[in-house]
């Protein structure tokens, strides 16, 4: 699950204990040309609200009839949706994809999903911990599963992958959520910080000059102004965290650096030209960093697109980073 979906737990939890009722519709597997992944949800409230999606649109009417139908008589469902199904088309799924939906009614007694396990879930991102949350979907016995206490648990949270075993059990990944750190409050990191967010990643903005990292530049968005390597330790960057420098100011961006190498952060970009990127090396080197950690940063940062304008070059930076994400490349 991603940084929506944690959202979207939290939300039927709310829902949940307002008192308006609440279920949890989530993709378990796909077909062909689904247009959500495993592992994505909705919510729906008793008085019809939603917030998520499991299609992009086209089956979460259905999902939302039988989900009020599964808080009515607190039963869950496995929902099938599929250009061979004629009920397909009158939802709108006529692209060659087939998705199952499972729709659990929230609250206690009966086959219902327990609020109490929301909890556990919610807790779980709050502290960044991973966990998952597993069904038997066909007997309804549901569990958190921890790191640790299950291989086959254990090899899909590396994976980062939701889905359904041969076992019959559904398996739904909550990885922390992803985060993006952006030393240099300018021009690219507009863009770039506002279509990270969209992505699903939390984002952070570190730059020590006033006039720069200010609130009117960067509405909404957490401004640190220590200088950068005191920010990143603070922010302690993880295996979900990418980091980009961006100030093009040796005296900002390889403190920056320094800290972001000692992290377990799965990405690090840095912008500047191939000259002044061999130049950074250099100094690096004299730094006392070994190769193999220096072979960790991605210089000149982004995707090579042809990009140009500060909104582009903040596409191919975005895009490089979801490349190492997704792909290691």
């Amino acid at each position: 699950m991603t940084a929506d979906h944690d959202r979207i737990i939290d939300v039927a939890l709310r829902w949940h204990r307002e008192g308006s009722g609440a279920a949890l519709a989530t993709v378990v597997e796909t077909w062909g040309s689904a247009p959500r992944q495993a592992g994505s949800q909705l919510a729906i409230s008793g008085d019809g609200q939603i917030m998520g999606s499991v299609s992009g649109g086209c089956v979460e009417g259905a999902v939302v009839s039988e989900a009020l139908e599964a808080m009515a008589d607190g039963t869950p469902r496995l929902l099938t949706f599929g250009v061979s199904d004629e009920s397909a088309f009158a939802v709108g799924l006529a692209c060659g994809g087939t998705i199952k939906v499972l729709v659990e009614p929230v609250g206690e007694g009966g086959d219902r999903l327990p609020a109490g396990m929301l909890e556990k879930l919610s807790e779980a991102h709050a502290t960044r911990e991973a966990c998952a949350y597993v069904v038997t979907l066909d007997t309804w016995e549901r569990k958190v599963v921890l790191p640790g206490a299950d291989p086959a648990v254990d090899a899909r949270l590396r994976a980062d992958r939701s889905g359904v075993e041969e076992n019959g059990r559904f398996v739904a990944v909550q990885s922390p959520a992803l985060r993006l750190i952006v030393v240099g409050a300018v021009h690219i990191a507009q863009p770039l910080v506002a279509m990270a967010r969209h992505c699903g990643f939390a984002t952070s903005v570190i730059d020590p000059r006033a006039a720069f990292g200010s609130a009117e530049r960067f509405p909404g968005e957490q401004i640190l102004d220590d200088w950068p390597d005191e920010a990143i330790q603070h922010l302690a960057p993880d295996a979900r965290t990418a980091v980009v420098t961006l100030t093009h100011d040796a005296k900002l961006d390889d403190p920056a650096i320094l800290a972001a190498l000692s992290s377990p952060c799965f990405y690090l970009g840095c912008l500047g030209s191939r000259r002044t990127h061999a130049k950074r090396l250099d100094r690096l080197r004299a730094a006392g960093i070994a190769e193999d950690a220096l072979a960790r940063i991605h210089a000149p940062v982004g995707l090579d697109i042809g990009a140009q304008t500060p909104a582009e070059i903040a596409v191919s930076v975005l895009g490089q980073i979801i490349q190492v994400l997704r792909k290691g490349a």
